[in-house]
């Protein structure tokens, strides 16, 4: 593997001929900045082994949704997540709250035969520019296999409490929405996965009985779906994987209107955060290059377990 530092603002992760990756740390640098989507690193686009695109980029829906990123859509307050925010009883309104996140550097970068990786630091800083949270987060590239189509993306993350006092971490569902408990690390799939199919490891919250998944606590969930242009699919398996927090890990995920899938650190419960403690969460994506059954998504699931 290959980690390309050329362009000043990104970083883009190659195996073979394949750009697998492009992550945009530097939010000066990317056109597409605008400050009420949240400024924040992204990875964009994320592509399989044989080059076929799998992730979305400021989709005319949401704008603030950019491949995958770990964000946070409810701090005490304040909006990480990008666009307006819930309000009980009033629906989303733009409150002027939306933050930012701002990348200070990479402490370390490993680049290997077999794999590659980031350590970065980074500071949320809230739309009154006061500095919340220090984040050090772990970026992996690796688990190349061209038998079997797939690669491994895993994600770890420290969020240090800088505020001086507690931090509320939620979701719109802690705040009254039923079934949006999005926040953390989230995918947004490209257009074209519209409706695809979802499969969880509890046999009974997925595709198979046609029960929606959302707000399941599965250790995985696999969402499946056919790429416009290319002919085939894809399946990107993304593994729950641990946080430090009491709150369990729960799923939000949707196959329409749009494809998105997040492993929600706060889905449904608050996650208080005391000033000066550390939030540890980490998450694994496998990215196949096609859509595969319950047979293979299980024994992929089982391989690449967290």
């Amino acid at each position: 593997m290959h980690l390309d530092d050329s362009t000043p603002g990104r970083l883009v992760v190659r195996a073979g001929s394949v750009d697998l990756a492009t992550y945009v740390h530097d939010c000066a640098t990317d056109p597409a900045v605008d400050p009420l989507e949240s400024p924040k690193p992204y990875l964009h686009p994320l592509r399989t082994l044989t080059g076929a695109p799998v992730s979305g980029f400021r989709p005319h829906d949401h704008r603030w949704h950019k491949g995958v990123q770990f964000t946070a859509s409810e701090v005490s307050g304040q909006n990480f997540w990008g666009g307006p925010t819930y309000v009980h009883g009033r629906g989303y309104v733009q409150l002027g709250n939306v933050g930012t996140m701002r990348h200070d550097g990479f402490a370390r970068t490993d680049a290997g035969e077999v794999a590659v990786g980031t350590t970065e630091n980074l500071t949320w800083v809230t739309s009154a520019g006061e500095e919340w949270v220090s984040e050090s987060r772990e970026l992996r590239f690796g688990g190349v296999d061209p038998v079997r189509g797939l690669w491994v993306l895993d994600v770890a993350t420290e969020l240090r409490n800088v505020r001086g006092r507690d931090l509320e971490f939620g979701s719109p569902t802690t705040l009254g929405r039923p079934a949006a408990g999005y926040t953390g690390l989230f995918w947004r799939g490209p257009r074209a996965w519209t409706g695809g199919t979802v499969l969880t490891a509890d046999t009974g919250t997925d595709a198979d009985t046609g029960t929606e998944p959302m707000g399941s606590a599965s250790a995985w969930l696999a969402y499946s779906g056919q790429h416009d242009e290319v002919d085939g699919g894809g399946t990107l398996l993304f593994l729950a994987g641990t946080s430090s927090a009491d709150v369990p890990l729960r799923w939000f995920v949707r196959s329409d209107p749009f494809p998105a899938v997040a492993p929600s650190f706060a889905f449904s419960e608050e996650v208080v955060l005391p000033a000066g403690e550390v939030l540890r969460l980490r998450h694994r994506i496998v990215v196949g290059d096609r859509a595969w059954d319950r047979a293979e998504t299980e024994a992929v699931a089982a391989e690449h377990a967290l």
